[in-house]
Protein backbone atom coordinates (compact mmCIF):
# COMPACT_ATOMS: atom_id res chain seq x y z
CA UNK A 1 0.00 0.00 0.00
CA UNK A 2 1.30 3.25 -0.76
CA UNK A 3 -0.19 6.89 -0.83
CA UNK A 4 0.76 9.93 -2.53
CA UNK A 5 0.61 13.43 -0.56
CA UNK A 6 1.23 16.94 -0.77
CA UNK A 7 3.20 18.76 1.86
CA UNK A 8 5.07 22.23 1.30
CA UNK A 9 3.93 22.46 -2.14
CA UNK A 10 5.57 19.30 -3.13
CA UNK A 11 4.08 15.70 -3.73
CA UNK A 12 5.74 12.58 -2.17
CA UNK A 13 4.96 8.86 -2.61
CA UNK A 14 4.95 7.00 0.79
CA UNK A 15 4.45 3.61 2.39
CA UNK A 16 4.20 2.28 5.93
CA UNK A 17 7.03 2.06 8.21
CA UNK A 18 9.38 4.26 5.92
CA UNK A 19 11.04 7.18 6.68
CA UNK A 20 10.46 10.72 4.68
CA UNK A 21 12.05 14.03 4.47
CA UNK A 22 9.16 16.50 3.91
CA UNK A 23 9.00 20.39 4.06
CA UNK A 24 9.34 21.80 8.39
CA UNK A 25 6.02 20.94 10.04
CA UNK A 26 5.48 22.08 13.53
CA UNK A 27 6.61 19.70 16.36
CA UNK A 28 9.12 18.15 18.11
CA UNK A 29 10.71 14.51 18.16
CA UNK A 30 8.50 11.75 19.33
CA UNK A 31 5.45 13.91 18.28
CA UNK A 32 2.24 12.51 16.41
CA UNK A 33 1.25 14.69 12.46
CA UNK A 34 -1.65 13.96 10.54
CA UNK A 35 -1.29 14.84 6.96
CA UNK A 36 -4.49 14.93 5.73
CA UNK A 37 -4.04 16.49 2.08
CA UNK A 38 -3.76 12.93 0.93
CA UNK A 39 -3.84 12.99 -3.02
CA UNK A 40 -4.10 9.54 -3.90
CA UNK A 41 -4.03 5.98 -2.56
CA UNK A 42 -3.44 2.71 -3.80
CA UNK A 43 -3.76 -0.44 -1.78
CA UNK A 44 -2.81 -2.97 -4.08
CA UNK A 45 -5.98 -3.75 -5.85
CA UNK A 46 -7.46 -0.49 -6.09
CA UNK A 47 -6.69 2.75 -6.67
CA UNK A 48 -8.31 6.11 -5.26
CA UNK A 49 -7.38 9.19 -6.64
CA UNK A 50 -8.46 12.51 -5.35
CA UNK A 51 -10.38 15.62 -6.50
CA UNK A 52 -7.89 17.21 -5.52
CA UNK A 53 -7.97 15.74 -2.30
CA UNK A 54 -8.99 11.72 -1.60
CA UNK A 55 -11.63 12.22 1.07
CA UNK A 56 -11.40 10.68 4.27
CA UNK A 57 -7.73 9.61 3.64
CA UNK A 58 -5.57 10.10 6.77
CA UNK A 59 -1.93 9.49 7.01
CA UNK A 60 0.04 9.69 10.35
CA UNK A 61 3.55 9.45 11.15
CA UNK A 62 6.10 10.23 14.20
CA UNK A 63 8.69 12.90 13.22
CA UNK A 64 11.95 11.72 13.98
CA UNK A 65 14.08 14.57 13.55
CA UNK A 66 13.73 18.24 12.55
CA UNK A 67 16.71 19.72 11.18
CA UNK A 68 18.38 21.51 7.82
CA UNK A 69 19.74 20.23 5.29
CA UNK A 70 23.11 21.22 3.21
CA UNK A 71 23.61 24.56 2.62
CA UNK A 72 23.22 25.62 -1.34
CA UNK A 73 24.96 28.37 -2.65
CA UNK A 74 23.53 30.90 -4.95
CA UNK A 75 25.92 33.17 -6.59
CA UNK A 76 24.75 35.77 -8.89
CA UNK A 77 27.21 38.59 -10.79
CA UNK A 78 26.99 40.39 -13.52
CA UNK A 79 30.07 40.27 -15.52
CA UNK A 80 32.32 43.82 -16.53
CA UNK A 81 30.01 45.69 -13.73
CA UNK A 82 31.80 44.68 -10.90
CA UNK A 83 28.90 43.45 -9.30
CA UNK A 84 28.74 40.40 -7.58
CA UNK A 85 26.67 38.53 -4.62
CA UNK A 86 26.73 35.48 -2.70
CA UNK A 87 24.17 34.21 -0.52
CA UNK A 88 23.79 30.53 1.11
CA UNK A 89 20.81 29.16 2.14
CA UNK A 90 19.56 25.70 4.36
CA UNK A 91 16.23 24.54 3.71
CA UNK A 92 14.57 23.13 7.10
CA UNK A 93 13.03 19.93 6.80
CA UNK A 94 10.97 17.29 9.06
CA UNK A 95 11.95 13.76 9.08
CA UNK A 96 9.42 11.63 9.70
CA UNK A 97 8.08 7.56 9.86
CA UNK A 98 5.01 6.81 8.30
CA UNK A 99 2.49 4.74 11.00
CA UNK A 100 -0.60 4.22 8.89
CA UNK A 101 -2.09 5.07 5.90
CA UNK A 102 -5.68 5.02 6.46
CA UNK A 103 -9.21 5.51 4.03
CA UNK A 104 -12.45 5.26 4.97
CA UNK A 105 -14.64 2.58 3.82
CA UNK A 106 -17.43 3.60 1.81
CA UNK A 107 -14.89 4.17 -0.72
CA UNK A 108 -15.12 1.58 -3.92
CA UNK A 109 -17.62 -0.80 -4.27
Amino acid sequence: MYAIIESGGKQYRIMEGVKVRIEKVPGSADDQVSLGEVLAVNDGERMLVGNPYVAGALVTGKIVAQGRARKVIVFKYKRRKDSKKKKGHRQAYTELVIEKIEVEATHGA
